[in-house]
C-alpha cells in the first residue's frame, strides 16, 4: 500500500477514535464543559496534560528548528521542559486550591476587580489566538503532504474536526480525546526514531544513538559538524546566539509555560489538590519521553538530509523531495543551471529552500522507512496539533462565556445559556484560528514562542504575586499586566513583523536595534521584568488589599496533600 493509502487508513482510524470518544464524553453541564466535571484520574489527566502541552510546535517544529539551528535550538527544549517543572511545582497546587478554573477567574477574584478580570480576559485571548495560529498551521502542513491537498485546504479540514469535538464535547470530551491523542502521538514519534537510530548507529535507544558513532566509526555529531562546515553552515554543536538572547528566550519560555491558561485549567479536572500534584508529575514523565528524543531526531534528520540532497543531480533526487515540493515547503532554484543541487550556507548560492516544519514529518521518508511509518508520523502530527488547538479553544470559549459574559455582563445567565454561549464562542474561535493558520506569522515553533512570551509578560507576575505576596493589590496587578502585555505586543509587531518600519523586508536591518540584543522570542523576559517592576512600584503607593483577600492568600499557601478544593 502507498503512503496515501496508509495515511487514509491510519488518520481515518485515529479520527474515528477521537470522534467516538468525544461523543461518549459529551459535556452536558457547564462544569463538564469547563473542567470535565472535576473527576478525571490523575494518570489519565497526566496523559491529557502532556498531549495538551505538547503541541504541533513540540511534535512537528521543535526537532525541525533544532535540526536547522543545532545548539541554538536547544533553548526551546530547555525553556519548555523547565517551564513545565516550574508550573507543576510552584503554581499548580496553589491555583488548584484557590478553586478557580480559569486564569481570568483567579485574577478577577484574587485582585477583587472587574477591571483586572477584563485585562486578564484580553491577555488570555491574545495568548491563545497567537498559540492556536501555530497549531492550525501545523494541521495544514500535515494534511497538505499526506492527503495531497494545499495547506489552506488542510487548515479547513482541521477546523472541521476541531469544531466537532471541541464544541460538542467541551473539556470532558477533549480530556478523554487527548488521552487517545497522546497514545497516538508518542507512538508515532518514537517508532521512526527507534528505527532510524538502529539504522544509523545500531543502537535502539535514540537518546543514546545520537551520541554514538555511526557504522563508519565516526561519532554522529562529529560527522554532522563536518558536513555542516563543509557546506558553509554554522557548526552544528556550537551556538551563534548571544548569551543574553539564549537566557532571555529560555527564561521567557519557562515562565510563559507557567502562565499558559490552557495548561493551568488542566489541574482543575481532577478531584483533589493531591491529585493535581500527582497528575503534574505523571505529565512530566509522559512529556519527557518525547523531549529527550527530540535532539536525536534532529541529528538523524539533518545528517540524512545533507547526505541525500547536497551536490546531487536534481533529476536523481529521491521521491520524497518531489512529494514535499508539491506542498511548496521545499523549493529548488537552479541558480547556475547545472542541474546539481547546491545546498550551502551562502544565501546567494544556496539553491534549496527547506521549511523548518517539515523535518520530523519528512524524516521517515528521507531514511527510507516503510510507508506505514511515514503515514503514522502524519497521524501523530495531527494528534499533537489538534489536541492543543482544542485546549486553546476551550480557554477562548471559557474566557468569553464564563469570565466575560457570566461574571461581568449577565451574572444571572442560566447554566444552559452559559453552555450555549461557550459553544458559540468556541465555534467562532475555530474560524478565527483557521484564518491565522492560513496567514501564519512564521513557522510553528516561532509563533508558539511568541505566545509564551505574551503569557510571561502578562500572566506570570500577576499569578506569582497573587499567590506569594498577600499585600499585592489590584492597582499594582492591573498596571503591571497592562505594561507587560503592551510592551511585548509592541516589540513583537515592530521586530517580528516590521509593522512600524517598512514591513518584513526591513527586519534584517532592525536586528541591530533589538533591545539588549534580545530577539522577539526572548523579549517576554524583559516585558515580564517590567511587569513586576511596575506592579510593585504602583502597589507601594496605593492601599493594601482588603483583609479577607489577604486571608485567602494565606489559606491557599498552607500545604494540603488532600481534600476538596473550594468550589466557587
Amino acid at each position: 500500500m502507498g503512503i496515501l493509502g496508509w495515511t487514509w487508513l491510519l488518520v481515518g482510524l485515529s479520527f474515528t477514535l477521537y470522534i467516538i470518544v468525544a461523543i461518549w464524553a459529551r459535556a452536558n453541564t457547564s462544569k463538564e464543559f469547563y473542567v470535565a466535571g472535576g473527576g478525571v484520574h490523575p494518570i489519565l489527566n497526566g496523559m491529557a496534560t502532556a498531549a495538551d502541552w505538547m503541541s504541533a510546535a513540540s511534535f512537528i517544529s521543535l526537532a525541525g528548528i533544532v535540526s536547522f539551528t543545532g545548539y541554538d535550538g536547544a533553548v526551546y527544549i530547555m525553556g519548555w521542559t523547565g517551564g513545565y517543572v516550574l508550573l507543576a511545582l510552584l503554581l499548580a497546587p496553589y491555583l488548584r486550591k484557590f478553586g478557580k478554573f480559569t486564569v481570568p477567574d483567579f485574577i478577577g477574584d484574587r485582585y477583587y476587580s472587574s477591571t483586572a478580570r477584563v485585562v486578564a480576559v484580553l491577555a488570555a485571548l491574545i495568548v491563545s489566538f497567537t498559540y492556536v495560529a501555530g497549531q492550525m498551521r501545523g494541521v495544514g502542513i500535515v494534511f497538505s503532504r499526506y492527503l495531497e491537498v494545499d495547506i489552506n485546504t488542510g487548515v479547513y479540514i482541521g477546523m472541521a474536526i476541531v469544531f466537532f469535538y471541541a464544541v460538542l464535547g467541551g473539556m470532558k470530551g477533549i480530556t478523554y480525546t487527548q488521552v487517545a491523542q497522546y497514545c497516538v502521538l508518542i507512538f508515532a514519534f518514537m517508532v521512526p526514531a527507534i528505527f532510524i537510530s538502529i539504522q544509523m548507529t545500531g543502537n535502539p535507544i535514540p537518546q543514546l544513538g545520537f551520541g554514538s558513532s555511526g557504522h563508519d566509526g565516526v561519532y554522529l555529531l562529529d560527522k554532522l559538524d563536518g558536513l555542516s562546515t563543509q557546506l558553509g553552515f554554522h557548526e552544528y554543536s556550537t551556538g551563534s546566539k548571544s548569551m543574553a538572547d539564549v537566557f532571555a528566550i529560555t527564561f521567557a519560555l519557562m515562565v510563559g509555560t507557567a502562565g499558559l491558561p490552557h495548561v493551568i485549567v488542566r489541574f482543575f479536572t481532577v478531584p483533589k489538590v493531591k491529585d493535581a500534584r500527582l497528575s503534574a508529575g505523571w505529565a512530566l514523565v509522559f512529556i519527557s519521553i518525547l523531549y529527550t528524543t527530540v535532539p536525536a531526531v534532529a541529528v538523524f534528520a539533518r545528517t540524512n538530509l545533507i547526505e541525500t540532497v547536497s551536490n546531487k543531480p536534481y533529476e536523481g533526487l529521491p521521491a520524497w523531495v518531489a512529494n514535499w515540493e508539491k506542498t511548496k515547503l521545499i523549493k529548488f532554484d537552479d541558480k547556475n543551471g547545472d542541474g546539481i543541487v547546491q545546498y550551502v550556507g551562502d544565501k546567494e548560492k544556496n539553491e534549496l529552500t527547506i521549511d523548518n516544519d517539515i523535518m520530523v514529518l519528512a524524516n521517515p521518508e528521507i531514511a527510507g522507512l516503510p510507508n506505514w511509518v511515514v503515514a503514522l508520523v502524519g497521524a501523530g502530527g495531527l494528534a499533537a496539533a489538534l489536541s492543543t488547538a482544542a485546549g486553546l479553544l476551550l480557554v477562548i470559549a471559557s474566557s468569553i462565556s464564563h469570565d466575560f459574559i457570566k461574571k461581568l455582563i449577565k451574572p444571572d445567565i442560566s447554566e444552559k445559556g452559559e453552555l450555549l454561549a461557550a459553544r458559540i464562542s468556541a465555534g467562532v474561535a475555530v474560524f478565527i484560528a483557521g484564518y491565522f493558520g492560513i496567514h501564519p506569522p512564521g513557522f510553528v515553533a516561532a509563533v508558539v514562542a511568541l505566545a509564551f512570551g505574551l503569557a510571561a509578560a502578562s500572566f506570570f507576575p500577576a499569578i506569582i504575586l497573587g499567590i506569594f505576596y498577600k499585600k499585592m493589590n489590584k492597582e499594582g496587578a492591573i498596571s503591571g499586566m497592562l505594561v507587560g502585555l503592551s510592551l511585548m505586543v509592541w516589540y513583537m509587531l515592530k521586530y517580528k513583523f516590521g509593522l512600524f518600519d517598512g514591513g518584513k523586508e526591513a527586519l534584517g536591518a532592525l536586528k541591530a536595534d533589538w533591545w539588549f540584543g534580545i530577539s522577539p522570542e526572548g523579549f517576554g523576559t524583559v516585558a515580564m521584568v517590567a511587569n513586576f517592576f511596575v506592579a510593585l512600584i504602583v502597589n507601594k503607593f496605593t492601599k493594601e488589599p482588603p483583609l479577607h483577600v489577604q486571608e485567602i492568600v494565606e489559606h491557599i499557601r498552607i500545604p494540603s496533600g488532600a481534600g476538596e478544593a473550594q468550589n466557587h
